[in-house]
């Protein structure tokens, strides 16, 4: 039974890894991010809901995140708030793709990533 289980799967429910998200919804969270980012790395995750590659990234994102990492971790849907998405890309001075990481340290972005590239940044070396 254990060969059927490896092919087909357990019927057991996978529990799911949820990560700490905060919802970047409105500009004047940009300015919160910037001072937060004075004593903590502040870590902006933007997304488009209707791009499968985007999706793919943050599954993987999400599967590798050290849920004890001590940052603070921004999901912002770009479709659905693009004047934020915007705004972080004039504020933090990165030109916008999707899916994009950057890492927010004394004010400024310290690192950025898009696609597949994503998952390679070692936000471990940004605490």
């Amino acid at each position: 039974m254990g060969f059927l289980k490896h092919i087909f799967g357990s019927s057991e429910p996978k529990e799911e890894k949820v990560l700490p998200w905060q919802a970047l919804t409105n500009t004047a969270q940009l300015n919160e991010i910037v001072k937060r980012s004075e004593t903590k790395t502040q870590v902006i995750f933007k997304h488009s809901t209707r791009c499968g590659i985007s999706s793919m990234v943050m599954n993987q994102f999400v599967s590798m995140y050290d849920i004890d990492a001590n940052m603070d971790l921004y999901y912002l849907d770009l479709l659905s708030y693009r004047d934020v998405s915007n705004e972080v890309g004039y504020k933090f001075q990165v030109m916008h793709q999707s899916p994009q990481l950057l890492v927010i340290k004394k004010g400024v972005t310290v690192a950025h990533a898009s696609h597949g590239a994503v998952n390679e940044v070692d936000l471990s070396t940004f605490v």
